[in-house]
């Protein structure tokens, strides 16, 4: 039966690789009410849909990156995808991550103890690694040395000097020689909103004279050949390939001094994360986007290393990258349904009648300026419409006009302003004050989603989102909008979208119906999810991973039911059996006084249970 809600189109990577990425999109009329599958809730009105095989794609096309570059520069080291599971720590996407990463040996990093923890049970095979990064106690060390007895290859990266100082406290005591890596703080900060990754005052990592240090402790403890890895991170999103050139290049340098250091078994270099994606397609050094294409970022990585180790007479050192969001971030979609608009301007406005005669001379004015509007007069007609709309404030703030005449005025105002946008859509220079128009007569388009729980990076840092209708393709959007959410907070909505050379004010979408109609928001694989917070309660939403088989065919993998209502209460400390008695006292009181019938009253606490059993978010009720 779900069959007829989906259509499936390939989508060919860039690699052409055997494997083929799926765009799968609700098409035809969606359901209000959740269809089921196996007694699961599938597809409601705001979901994150997962596609396992852009999963599968993604951690491909990265590796082969490498492998190419590799192959073609005669490099004489291997390269290995690491996943940090900071970027998106759900079950299921790190499962099939490390199922699609297992013939490219990809490894996970953990930086906090929860993730390190979580970590031994996904990986299996003895040749995966696991990086150990973040602020470090004791108990994690003890971890991560006791990961080492249960057969993992885990590295115990040094952020701090004063973690090597604890850390050969107790492998000595427990009797086991750690495997340990070094971060750098590299001088050469990144491109885009985290630069201050890197840096002399970076959070992480170890000065020149630290890690001067850290060789004379190591070699004072009998313990230099422990040393096996260098690690550097420039931040997140890299939008400029320069920054990923100066700092590899920095980076190599250091490896080779160690090595002349006698840091004999140092064979790992870590270039961490920061390979960027391309989220607005401008393929420029714009925060939403990138400069580079992900085999110019691997031809970079190792070619640069490469001469720099040559010309030292160094052995070339097996690579890492920590590409977390390129990994992860293109499989996801959130998919929310629109549940009303707010216009200034309707299609009934237009058939607004000339004004009477016993009303205001304002409104006579804007009148005649809505009629005579042309592509000679249209920034004189504002300047009047602007000048007009302030008069009438002032005069009813004193009493002069009242609210129907108030009314009046702001209705011609909006008029014309709309008709003077539709003017000089056909001009190729627009005056500055007239650049906003849009913003300022857009639609607000109020949907089934929060942004604070599913797409808080583009509330915390202004982070652009593709998103796009998934319905009614075939008809031209033509109300300018924007996205508001069901927040009560007024920064619950998004007013910056994707253009094709610039950042735009609103997004075109389509004229609201009787039809259900949804919107998604793509790329949102990384940091997304995980980073949400409940405001004003709304929980984690609905999630559907999809496959393909080797015939084409789709099928639901896991389907995971979003928050309920009393599961978001409980993580603020209210217990559902409390609620439900305190409301049953408040009716049988109520009953007492004749306020509320037996009936009534029945029918009050089976509505009460079932919405505190129900979805967070909002659902349609006949």
């Amino acid at each position: 039966k779900i069959e007829n809600d989906f259509k499936i189109t390939p989508y060919n990577n860039d690699y052409n690789l055997n494997k083929t990425s799926y765009l799968i999109y609700l098409e035809n009329s969606a359901k209000y009410y959740l269809p089921r599958y196996y007694g699961l809730k599938i597809f409601g009105n705001v979901n994150d849909i997962r596609f396992n095989d852009i999963l599968n794609s993604r951690v491909t096309s990265v590796s082969n990156a490498f492998y190419k570059s590799i192959k073609e520069y005669k490099y004489r080291g291997n390269y290995q995808a690491i996943m940090p599971i900071k970027v998106n720590q759900q079950r299921h996407v790190l499962q099939e991550l490390v199922k699609h990463g297992k013939p490219f040996n990809m490894g996970l990093e953990a930086g906090s103890k929860p993730e390190l923890l979580l970590s031994f049970s996904l990986l299996k095979e003895k040749d995966t690694l696991l990086i150990c990064n973040g602020y470090k106690d004791n108990e994690y060390l003890k971890i991560a040395l006791d990961s080492q007895r249960l057969g993992l290859k885990t590295i115990l990266v040094l952020d701090r000097f004063l973690e090597l100082v604890a850390l050969l406290k107790i492998a000595e005591r427990i009797k086991i020689k750690p495997n340990i890596g070094i971060r750098t703080k590299i001088s050469f900060k990144g491109q885009g909103r985290w630069k201050d990754s890197s840096g002399a005052k970076s959070k992480f990592g170890l000065s020149p004279g630290e890690m001067i240090k850290t060789i004379k402790l190591l070699q004072k403890h009998n313990m230099l050949d422990c040393l096996k890895l260098l690690h550097f991170h420039i931040g997140s999103q890299i939008t400029s390939i320069r920054a990923v050139k100066n700092a590899t290049r920095e980076a190599a340098h250091l490896y080779c001094n160690l090595k002349e250091m006698g840091c004999s078994s140092l064979n790992i270099v870590d270039v961490g994360g920061g390979l960027a994606i391309d989220y607005d397609g401008s393929k420029t050094n714009f925060h939403s986007s990138m400069n580079y294409s992900t085999q110019e970022y691997a031809n970079d990585v190792i070619s640069i290393m490469q001469d720099i180790c040559d010309i030292k007479n160094i052995k070339h050192p097996n690579i890492l990258s920590e590409s977390g969001r390129s990994l992860v971030a293109h499989h996801s979609v959130l998919v929310f349904n629109v549940l009303g608009v707010s216009q200034l301007t309707n299609k009934h406005s237009e058939m607004l009648h000339p004004p009477k005669d016993r009303d205001h001379n304002i409104v006579h004015l804007l009148w005649e300026t809505y009629k005579n509007i042309n592509l000679k007069n249209f920034q004189e007609a504002y300047n009047d419409a602007v000048s007009a709309k302030d008069e009438g404030i002032t005069l009813f703030s004193h009493g002069v006009i009242n609210l129907k005449t108030k009314a009046l005025i702001e209705e011609l105002f909006w008029l014309i302003c709309k008709k003077i946008q539709k003017t000089i859509k056909t001009l190729k220079y627009v005056p500055e004050d007239l650049e906003g128009l849009d913003r300022y007569l857009s639609d607000i388009y109020f949907c089934n989603f929060s942004v604070f729980q599913s797409l808080p990076d583009s509330w915390a840092v202004g982070h652009l989102f593709p998103i796009m209708p998934i319905h009614r393709l075939d008809e031209e959007p033509k109300r300018e909008a924007v996205v508001a959410d069901l927040t009560c907070d007024s920064d619950g909505k998004i007013d910056k979208f994707i253009d094709l050379r610039d950042v735009k004010n609103t997004i075109k979408l389509h004229e609201v119906n009787d039809s259900p109609y949804f919107l998604g928001a793509f790329l949102v694989g990384a940091y997304q999810e995980i980073l949400g917070d409940l405001h004003n309660l709304l929980g984690d939403t609905n999630t559907v991973h999809v496959a393909l088989d080797d015939n084409g065919n789709y099928r639901l993998e896991h389907l995971i039911e979003g928050d309920t209502i009393a599961e978001v209460l409980s993580y603020v400390e209210y217990n559902k059996s409390e609620l439900i008695n305190k409301i049953r006292n408040l009716a049988e009181h109520a009953l007492r006084n004749g306020t509320l019938t037996f009936e009534q009253s029945a029918e009050l606490m089976r509505r009460y249970e079932n919405g505190l059993d129900g979805y967070t978010y909002l659902e349609k009720i006949d």
